[in-house]
């Protein structure tokens, strides 16, 4: 009888710490936010101004680290293997998150390992040209376009790139027949754009909006529905007849491991929420070119579900592949 008695308080000494630390609220340590992005990324920079705010209002570190490779599949992979205890989460975006999986066989699924979380901003898309291409507007732009298939060239950030898709899209809606012409970056693009090696691109506000700013790029139209407030003068192009509807762009949000418990999941939304009200939270997004957007919950959920399916619609049109 002593010697059961020995091995149950044995077995409680055991056990007790972990029931301890079920029990423990959350957050009772640092939590760990996962950037698949190099530093100064726009993701990055976002990812930091809010883990910034949750550390201030969950009252625990939040410490950001950057896992950079493979486009962020390697560290969204990281956050897909993690515990699904609310301690490690991710700074998703539109590239690892929607578009690679389409593209090619990965280790995770996002429809089944991730629990997004909230949606805390876009980096909207604008459609330039220099400024003695012949139209003043994209309903021009479209005509000139059609008038002469297959004549003219548009340039990416690289193949398959979101910048890529998001034009094929607009191609597409629009009736346009045009070359693609991939580089390595936004930056090699714009250069050639302005070299007149090629006619359009629509690529990331970051990078469009200082040559615009500099009368060296002229923008047509801005890729989300409802516009910019960071340019509020450029039209979207979803006013445009035949483009209604049209919204597309290089989403940033947080999300965990599946199977985080919902109280955790719905706390950090709560927090998302209240750190995007502050205008301070706001003006540093948009000085990152990044335009601040919310959404939590289902109608996030749903905003994922619309991007992925306008992403594999033109994918499968356009039979884009990795090269």
């Amino acid at each position: 009888m002593r010697r059961i008695l020995g091995a149950a308080v044995a077995l409680l000494a055991l056990i007790m710490p972990g029931l301890a630390a079920a029990q423990a609220p959350w957050p009772s340590r640092p939590i760990r936010l996962v950037i698949p992005w190099p530093p100064g990324q726009a993701t990055d920079l976002a990812g930091r101004v809010i883990a910034q705010r949750l550390a201030e209002r969950l009252g625990q570190p939040v410490v950001a680290e950057n896992r950079a490779g493979a486009g962020g599949t390697i560290g969204t992979d990281a956050v897909a293997k993690s515990a699904p205890d609310g301690y490690t989460l991710l700074a998703a975006s539109s590239g690892p998150y929607t578009i690679a999986p389409l593209l090619q066989r990965l280790p995770y699924d996002t429809t089944r390992d991730f629990a997004p979380i909230a949606m805390f901003g876009v980096s909207p898309y604008l459609l330039v040209v220099k400024p003695d291409f012949p139209a003043r507007t994209t309903q021009e732009f479209i005509a000139v376009l059609r008038a002469r298939p297959g004549h003219h060239t548009f340039g990416s950030s690289g193949r398959a790139a979101t910048a890529h898709l998001i034009i094929e899209a607009f191609n597409a809606r629009a009736g346009i027949d045009a070359l693609h012409v991939p580089f390595a970056g936004s930056a090699p693009s714009m250069t050639a754009l302005l070299g007149g090696q090629i006619h359009y691109s629509i690529e990331t506000l970051a990078a469009t909006s200082p040559l615009v700013r500099q009368g060296t790029l002229r923008a047509l139209g801005i890729s989300l529905a409802e516009g910019s407030t960071l340019v509020p003068d450029i039209e979207p192009l979803a006013r445009v007849p035949g483009l209604e509807g049209f919204d597309a762009g290089a989403w940033v949000g947080l999300a965990a491991r599946a199977g985080t418990p919902a109280a955790i999941l719905d706390r950090l939304a709560e927090e998302v929420a209240a750190a995007m009200a502050d205008p301070a939270v706001r003006a540093r997004f948009e000085g990152i070119g990044v335009e601040p957007v919310r959404r939590g919950g289902a109608a996030f959920a749903t905003y994922l579900a619309e991007q992925r399916a306008l992403f594999q619609g033109i994918i499968e049109r356009q039979n884009i592949r990795l090269d």
